[in-house]
This record gives C-alpha cells, structure tokens and sequence, in this order.
C-alpha cells in the first residue's frame, strides 16, 4: 500500500512519552506525569450537571455547523465580561477542540504553498497539521532576547525567503509559558496588517497566568482570527470543544468547510459548555494551584542544576535549558524516566532546531506531584 507523502510527518512526541510512561505503569513502575498539557482536575461541577441534564433530555443530536447559537452568545458574553470587547456571536464557529479551529482557519486562509510564520518553539501540531496541508510552516526563531515570541523585525527576515501569508501566535504560549504584551501584540496586529498577513492568535491557556494580563488579539485587530479552547482554563480536555472567531467575510467560506469535514461540535459537550462561563470560582481555585506548582518547581528545579527557564507568565509549563545536562534531550527525558520515574517532554517536541537542549515540565497536576518529583530529580542529578 501506498501512502501519501502528506502523511510523513513529525509524530506528537508528547504523546509517545505518555505511551512510554503508560508502559512503564503497565508493568508496576509508578510514574509522575509532568509530560502532558492537561489538567489534572475535572470538569467544573455546573459542567458535569450541564451534561447529566442534556442526557436525561437526550439533548445528543446534531447541532448546527457553527454550534448551538446561545453557546456562541455565552462566548461573545464572555469577551465583553474579560476584556471589555464587543463580539457579534455571529461570527464566533464552535468547534471540535481548538484543533479544528486550526484546521479550519489554515484551509480557510492559505492555498497549498503559502507561507505561515511561527515562532520556534512551538506548539508542534501547529507546523505538522500545515506540512499536511502543503503549506510551509515558516519557523521563526526566537530566544530569550525577544521573550521566546516573534517580532516584525523577525518577520521582517523571515520574508526575506518569500512573502508571508500569515502569522500564527500563542500568548501565553506552549511550551514557554511566554505571554506578548499589549505593545508587542499592537505592533504584530500592525505588522500584519500592512504587510497583507493573515494573523492568527491562539489563547487556548488564556485565565492562566502569573501576575501578567493576557490581551486577545481582537483589542488591537479587529480582523484577527482568534482561537481559543474549554480545555485548558475550562479544564474539559477530553470533551473536545473549542471556538474560533472570524472577520465577517471569512465566516462562510468556514461554515462550508466544517458542514463537510464536522457537520457540527460534539452537541453533548457544547451544552455542558453552557454552564462553564457560571464557574470561574472552581476554576480560579484550579488556577491557584498551578500558580503554587509554578513556585514550587522554580524554587525547587535549581536544586537539581536546573537553573534556567523561559519566562513561565502563563500556561501550566516550564521550558527549561539543559544543555549543561545533556545534547539530546530525548534520550535525557527516557532515562529520566526509566530512572526517576518523572515523565517530561523533550524540547525537539518543540523546536527542530534547538530543542535537543530543553526539556519542557507540565505543572498542570497536583502540587504533592511535583514536590516527588523536583525531590527525585533533585536526587537524581546530585
């Protein structure tokens, strides 16, 4: 059988490190899970009553494309009540998980062999779900002098290899944690805008952050396209529901698209979803916890030798720099594993090019969690 050569992409390294410390579960070893970006706590409980009612209704068929309409209203609601911004819920598409969004917004957008700017590091389904579209994923790369986040003058030579179509963000972003400030996310908005770019923010871990204020893109770009997500902040990974809001004139040309590859978000999850934005007591408490986690491990990884990190503002991870550990960090992150038992996410995850010196910690479980495993690691590279 031949396959297509669309489908020789990277794998999801996050989720073969799951595989192993399943593995590794399997055979009795216990294992401390820093490796995946996922809340370790349920949903709220207005949610979990939300959808026990929808089944009792038998509240499970299809939905429109664009999704239940006074979901949208509660999305647009949520925007007016967090940043003092004004959303037609017409223009707001429910989706299935904030990949859809992705998907939906890339086939949308760009023709096979346009050119999309990310920043490196980065979310990796980001590069891998454009290489499949034929679409080159520009990487960007970006350091601590920048914040880990791109800016026009790194656009600027990123073009110098062909015009770009767009631009995608993440603030705060995975794997850094890094957050764009008012300043930098105006400046790229402008950047875009005169350069003839689609820009695209994704602010999936928005409600996540350290004494910083996460800005959506919509304050400064009206013609932005925004992503965001129930399964990070929402803590509803598994329900698999997200948004996207669109300009006007891209609305229809998505509403086709997601009629054919979707037919509608998952109607369960969605009236769940109606009751998340009546939570945020629960959810600021789950916040508070990855706050204590974050302080944890920055006060207890440098005991370990693991010194250096970038700027975690938001999101549940640490970035860190190991490249006095090691030069490859997958095979740091299996013997971490195999000898610690702590399971994290090799940075090649996330950057090509420099990423076999990071490793990236996921904060997103227990506080006890990450005191065993700073301890072990701790006694591990003493």
């Amino acid at each position: 059988m031949k396959l297509s050569a669309r489908s020789n992409i990277s794998p999801f390294i996050v989720m073969e490190v799951m595989a192993a410390a399943a593995a590794r579960e399997a055979q009795g070893g216990d294992v401390l899970h820093l490796e995946v970006g996922q809340p370790s706590t349920s949903a709220p409980g207005g949610v979990l009553d939300a959808a026990h009612q929808a089944l009792r209704d038998n509240r499970i068929g299809y939905t429109l494309a664009l999704g239940l309409p006074e979901l949208r209203q509660a999305i647009a609601q949520h925007y007016s009540d967090a940043y003092r911004v004004t959303v037609n819920p017409e223009y707001i598409v429910v989706t299935t998980g904030s990949s859809a969004a992705f998907l939906l917004s890339f086939l949308a957008l760009f023709d096979p062999g346009s050119r999309v700017a990310i920043a490196s590091p980065g979310y990796p389904a980001y590069r891998n779900i454009l290489r499949v579209l034929n679409i080159e994923a520009v990487l960007v790369p970006c350091t601590a002098e920048t914040g880990f986040q791109p800016t026009p003058e790194l656009l600027r030579i990123a073009a110098q290899g062909g015009r770009l179509d767009g631009l995608l963000v993440a603030s705060p972003a995975n794997p850094t944690g890094s957050m764009l400030d008012s300043a930098q996310l105006q400046a790229l908005g402008a950047h875009c805008r005169a350069q003839d770019m689609a820009l695209i923010s994704d602010e999936i871990y928005h409600g996540i952050t350290y004494g910083k204020v996460a800005h959506t893109a919509l304050e400064f770009s009206r013609d932005a396209i925004v992503i965001n997500s129930f399964s990070k902040y929402f803590s509803m990974t598994g329900w698999r529901l997200g948004w996207m809001i669109v300009p006007e004139e891209m609305l229809r040309a998505v509403e086709r698209i997601s009629q054919n590859l979707f037919i509608s978000p998952p109607s369960l999850s969605q009236y769940a979803a109606l009751a998340a934005f009546d939570c945020h007591d629960e959810l600021k408490a789950n916040a508070a916890v990855y706050a204590a986690n974050r302080e944890l491990l920055l006060r207890e990884l440098p005991k370990a030798g693991i010194t250096r990190f970038a700027p975690a503002d938001g999101a549940f991870y640490l970035y860190a720099d190991v490249s006095h550990l090691t030069r490859d960090s997958e095979r740091f992150c299996r013997r971490m594993l195999a000898e610690t038992g702590v399971a994290a996410t090799p940075g090649v995850d996330f950057d090509p090019e420099n990423g076999h010196l990071f490793i990236r910690f996921s904060f997103a479980g227990s506080t006890g969690v990450m005191a065993q495993a700073a301890a072990r690691l701790k006694d591990w590279l003493a």
